[in-house]
């Protein structure tokens, strides 16, 4: 079901999408200039170094993380959030099992 600029989202008819690694994404709400995602982690896993042209703000919801955003690397746990501009690399290491909201801006079409 696509939920593109549908004013509810139930995350129970959010298929999750295996990403390997212990990685698994749902697309929640979103339209052409914003993207909401859940990330579900387990203990181990890697959210490996990358970069895109979208601004991304996560919210830590559970667990802990390691996160290096352009060359700093901090841990993170539930309560805490994190900024990234376009083009800056960014990654982590999950610590303790949890979950993540991914927003983006504009929304990212590779994710559909």
């Amino acid at each position: 079901m696509d939920h593109k600029n549908q004013p509810f989202v139930y995350n129970a008819e959010v298929e999750a999408r295996d990403l390997g690694g212990g990685v698994t994404r749902k697309v929640l709400g979103y339209g052409d200039d914003l993207m909401c995602c859940e990330l579900h982690f387990e203990k181990g896993s890697i959210g490996a170094l990358h970069h895109h042209p979208h601004t991304q703000c996560s919210y830590v919801v559970s667990g802990a993380f390691e996160f290096t955003i352009g060359g700093v690397k901090k841990v993170v746990r539930a309560g805490d959030s994190l900024f990234k501009l376009p083009e800056v690399e960014h990654g982590c290491v999950c610590l303790e099992a949890g979950v993540l909201l991914d927003f983006f801006t504009p929304m990212r079409k590779d994710f559909l």
